[in-house]
């Protein structure tokens, strides 16, 4: 049985099933959770651009964009660690700033030593899932550990 989740939060209400099942199953099998949130970072990122010819960013934008994003991180693995300790589930969060969200996922995986990692799909299939791309589909490309994907529960 799995003993250490890394269970992947954005705060969506996709991810917020994820938390819930991640809970449960811990909750059943004894197994602690680390809730993981990766902060974006367009810097250095080859697929984004965000200046151009003439634009001139504000130094301040970023630092308050920067913050805003810590802010929320905090907010959101308070509230589901907050969830699963009313359910007797160790659990513990954390966060990064990385512009390539499945690395730093696999990574965050490695680094606490977990031996499973509970994800949300978006469950997009064609063109969807092929123009969007998504992190759950790159993680179970690239992952060396099992990887349980919760689809999700809304129909369309």
């Amino acid at each position: 049985m799995y003993r250490h989740l890394l269970v992947p939060t954005d705060g969506s209400e996709l991810s917020q099933q994820a938390v819930d099942a991640a809970i449960a199953m811990a909750r059943e099998s004894g197994a602690a959770i680390t809730f993981f949130h990766v902060q974006p970072s367009f810097y250095g990122r080859p697929d984004v651009a965000l200046y151009g010819e003439g634009l001139v960013l504000d130094p301040l934008l970023s630092e308050q964009f920067s913050k805003a994003n810590a802010e929320f991180a905090v907010t959101i693995l308070d509230q589901a660690k907050a969830q699963a300790q009313q359910h007797g589930v160790l659990a513990s969060g954390e966060t990064c700033v990385n512009p390539v969200i499945y690395e730093a996922i696999l990574d965050a995986a490695a680094q606490h030593h977990c031996d499973l990692i509970l994800m949300a799909s978006h469950g997009r299939r064609g063109l969807a899932g092929l123009v969007l791309g998504s992190e759950t589909q790159r993680v179970l490309t690239h992952a060396a550990l099992p990887v349980l994907v919760i689809p999700s529960r809304a129909q369309g």
